[in-house]
Parts: structure tokens; C-alpha cells; sequence
């Protein structure tokens, strides 16, 4: 299905090649003989009435003339990002390429990922279905085989429809994407140039749907800033200032992170220089966003604040307001109705997310009051107990429900920051002793706690937002199918089947 999309005509100004110019002049009078059919009053006339209203319609005509046309999509994806590190949010790490999309484009501070970890993530990402409902709530998690993600949907409509670099998803069936291993580059290996790209069949991929003038639909998936940290310079932020998710013997290790978000930008950079070159960025929604928080404490693995947050630029050119910012509460689960709704594709019934596209194009300012996450400790490499977790945020508070309190966040990670901080000074071994013994419930002011620092579960001037919140989290749940702890036990059951023969072999 195709949709038409309003322009305002500042096209005329942009380059295009005399096949380009000559295929705009023909769908332009063929939509015109639509709406205005002539009487044949023979060639000489008929080509003189069509010759003047083609002009018209380039000298700006009338400002409700269309030009049918689906959108190009690019999803760039950073992993174990924590998107209060960028430069864009007020962070150390600098951000050249984002900081010039956010200009051209919509920057969003309140959006949010349904798991802090890459697997549960990404299935709900490319589903639009949260983690329990589709399948895949554990790490290395496989999909419900009668679900269907964003390839399926796209694909009907003409699209390309392509995944680049990291997958982490199961099964292919659910998820039918072309795949090329670009993007995701390899620890300590420099990625070869070639033909002036360090990407070059994702070049090939625009520049064969531009010849054909076929529309494509791109995610790009980087490994970075995932450790081991390897990739860019660490030197210019050996000093950096710490966050509350770091501790004094991690200072070397959050320099090398920054780096590899600096050149995680750099990506983005050249995506963008291949938009460019080939005149696609006037009807091409990008979008990047950095996933779920860093390995560091606080971030991945959690339900804070900072593990299930993600930053998040949008630009489409004469459609999105350059330079915009949202407050709004929107979700990853609701990224594939948005693109379905921006290639005026219908909505299946099973999806869950809801588009954002009246955000987009500035038609509305809000989106959702609430949204929720998970964390399923089964299935993390090394975990010694179980503890899962569920969360739900709304305009100011984020209420925290940990289902096996009377065990400890045993994942390696945790582990290791208690041992290391031993020797350290007090404020820094109790703040380690709370990441690693938790209460049942957690409340806190993410507009004034970001970090989810101070636990506000006790305060009574916030019962009711704590009964609220609790019976949102309640309510979602039930609606889930989410059956808490004893999701948590059965866990092992979802996850895929690779990762389970492997782990049966390693035993």
C-alpha cells in the first residue's frame, strides 16, 4: 500500500539527476490527469493544457499538491549505552554526528526499552511486542513461533527490508530480515575501506533501492559501546567526571567505554554521508537510539532508571520541526506501529506498541502516561540466583518491584564491584551493597534521581503514587501473562535453541 505524503516543495531546490527531474515531472502529471481529466481537444492542445499545469505545480501551485511516496527507514542501534554519557544529554562523550542530527531533528528525553538487556530488547524492538507476551523475556531468548516482526510487515508493502550487524534474536522465521554482517565491527580489528566506505554493501543496499526507486527499511546494529572496549580514543577522557553508575577503580574502563561511544557517532556519521551522496535523505526517517544502559552498576541487568532508559534522535526532513525536543513517554514496542503508520501501512491487532507519529510531525506533544519493563536474571551468563524484576515509570516516578528480595543480584558484575569496593571508602561500599541486596519494592523521582539513588518507598506523601503505580504494574502483568516468580523459574524454557545446546555441551 502507498501513501501520500504532503510536501511543501523545497525539493525544487535539491539536486537530482536529469532521471530523477523527469520521473517527478511524470508522476506530477500523472496525478494531475488524475484529478483534472481533460477532453481530448487533440495532442498539440492536450500537451499545452498538461505543459501548464506541470508548471504550476513547480512554481509551488498549490500547497495541498502531493507526491506519492514511501518513506525510506534507517534504525541505527548503539549497545550498552547509557544515554546520559552522550554529549547530546549532557554527558562526557562527544557526539559530533548526533549532535548535528539532533539539530536537523527531534532529540526524545523520556524513552524507554522494554528489558535492560540486548536480547529481550530487540525481539520486543522489531515485534512491537513486550518480552513475556512475545516469547523472548530471558537473555538469548527465542521468540514465539506464530509472532511476526516488522520484516513480515514491510516486506508486503514493497520493502526491503534489511538487518545489519548485531542479531541477537530467534527464530529466523520470526524474524525474516536480509542479513549482512557489516556494522557490527569486531574487537581490536580495524574495518577495511572500501571504495571510500567502511560499509559498502550498506551503500550498495540505498544505491540499488534508489536506482529502482524501491523503498528500504534499515537497521544498524553496532557492537559498540559493548565491552570489551576497544575501539577509539580513551585518552581525552581519562579525567572525565564520573556518574553515579561508576566507581574510583573503574575510572580507566569508563574512559575506553566513552570512547567507543564517540565512535559509535562516527557510524552514524557515515550512514549519514551515504544518505547524502545518494539524495535520500529528504524522504528517509532516521532514527538512533543507544538500547539499554551500560555494563556499569545501576544500568544493564536493572529496572533503574538509567537501565531501561534510551536516548532517541529522529529526523525526516520538512516533516519533523528542526531542532524539536519530547518530553513524551514513548517505547521501543512502539517504534514498528510508527514506521507501519509512516509508510501508511495498516496496524496489526497484536501489536502492542502505539505509533508516535503525531509526535513526529509536531501534531501532538504527549503519548503514554506509563512504561514498563522487566529484567530476567535466569539466562544471564553466570547468575547464581534468580532475580527478576518489574517496573513501570510515568511523568515522574519509577516504581520498582524485585520478585525474589531474600536473594542477592547475583550476576558476575555485581560480584565484582562488591569485592573491589572492599578496600574502598564507605559511601562507595554501601552504595555496592545496595546494588547487590535490594528490598521488595523501590520508588524513586527520576526527575530529580535519575540515577535512582535515594529509595522514596517509605515516604507516606507518596502512598498514593506508590498504590498507582502498583496497580499499573498489577494491571500490566495480568495483561501479560506474566505470572512473576514463577515466570522467572520457567524462564529457561524461552530461551533459544542454539544458546541452550551450547550451554548442554559446555555442561
Amino acid at each position: 500500500m502507498r501513501s501520500t505524503i504532503g510536501v511543501h516543495h523545497e525539493w525544487i531546490a535539491t539536486p537530482f539527476s536529469n532521471t530523477a527531474h523527469s520521473q517527478l515531472i511524470e508522476r506530477n502529471q500523472n496525478d494531475l490527469m488524475t484529478c483534472f481529466p481533460l477532453k481530448p481537444f487533440g495532442k498539440s492542445s492536450t500537451r499545452l493544457a498538461y505543459a501548464f499545469l506541470a508548471i504550476f505545480v513547480f512554481c509551488g501551485w498549490s500547497s495541498t499538491a502531493t507526491v506519492s511516496a514511501q518513506p525510506n527507514f534507517v534504525f541505527i542501534l548503539a549497545d550498552d549505552c547509557s544515554y546520559r554519557d552522550l554529549e547530546l544529554y549532557g554527558g562526557p562523550a562527544r557526539t559530533p554526528h548526533l549532535n548535528q542530527l539532533a539539530k536537523e531533528g527531534m532529540t526524545f528525553n523520556r524513552c524507554y526499552q522494554a528489558a535492560p538487556m540486548c536480547s529481550p530488547t530487540r525481539h520486543a524492538l522489531y515485534t512491537g511486542i513486550y518480552p513475556v507476551k512475545n516469547g523472548a523475556h530471558p537473555n538469548h531468548a527465542k521468540a514465539y513461533a506464530n509472532v511476526k516482526s516488522i520484516a513480515h510487515y514491510l516486506k508486503k508493502d514493497g520493502y526491503r527490508v534489511t538487518l545489519a550487524g548485531k542479531t541477537h534474536i530467534s527464530p529466523r522465521s520470526v524474524f525474516p530480515f536480509e542479513y549482512m554482517k557489516e556494522f557490527a565491527d569486531p574487537p581490536d580489528q580495524d574495518v577495511p575501506v572500501v571504495d571510500g566506505w567502511r560499509y559498502p554493501n550498506v551503500f550498495q543496499l540505498m544505491q540499488e533501492s534508489a536506482k529502482d526507486a524501491s523503498p528500504f527499511c534499515l537497521f544498524l546494529c553496532s557492537n559498540e559501546p559493548h565491552g570489551p572496549y576497544t575501539k577509539g580514543d580513551a585518552e581525552p577522557y581519562q579525567n572525565a567526571k564520573f556518574s553515579p553508575q561508576q566507581f574510583s577503580h573503574q575510572r580507566d574502563e569508563y574512559a575506553r567505554y566513552l570512547a567507543e561511544i564517540t565512535y559509535f557517532d562516527g557510524q552514524v556519521g557515515e550512514i549519514m554521508s551515504m544518505l547524502d551522496q545518494l539524495n535520500l535523505r529528504e524522504n528517509t526517517i532516521v532514527m538512533v537510539a543507544t538500547e539499554q544502559g551500560s555494563g556499569f552498576p545501576f544500568g544493564k541487568w536493572t529496572c533503574y532508571e538509567i537501565g531501561v532508559a534510551s536516548g532517541m534522535v529522529v529526523s525526516w526532513p520538512g516533516v519533523i520541526e528542526a531542532g524539536s525536543q519530547s518530553d513524551a513517554i514513548v517505547e521501543y514496542t512502539d517504534v514498528v506501529p510508527t514506521l507501519l503508520d509512516a509508510a501508511g501501512s495498516n496496524i496489526p491487532k497484536e501489536i502492542e506498541g502505539q505509533s508516535f507519529l503525531a509526535l513526529l510531525k509536531g501534531e501532538t506533544t504527549s503519548h503514554s502516561d506509563f512504561a514498563f519493563s522487566l529484567q530476567t536474571t535466569r539466562g544471564v551468563n553466570g547468575y547464581q540466583a534468580p532475580y527478576g524484576v518489574r517496573s513501570v515509570v510515568g511523568p515522574r516516578y519509577r516504581y520498582i518491584r524485585n520478585l525474589f528480595p531474600e536473594n542477592e543480584f547475583s550476576i558476575p558484575t555485581s560480584r565484582s564491584v562488591v569485592e573491589k569496593t572492599r578496600d574502598a571508602d564507605p559511601t562507595e561500599r554501601e552504595r555496592a551493597n545496595r546494588f547487590l541486596k535490594r528490598p521488595a519494592e523501590e520508588l524513586y523521582d527520576v526527575i530529580a534521581d535519575p540515577y535512582c539513588q535515594i529509595n522514596l518507598i517509605d515516604q507516606p506523601q507518596l502512598a498514593t503514587t506508590h498504590e498507582t503505580l502498583a496497580r499499573e504494574l498489577d494491571r500490566w502483568m495480568v495483561q501479560q501473562g506474566d505470572a512473576g516468580r514463577q515466570t522467572e523459574i520457567d524462564a529457561h524454557g524461552r530461551q533459544a535453541n542454539w544458546y541452550r545446546a551450547k550451554l548442554k555441551q559446555k555442561n
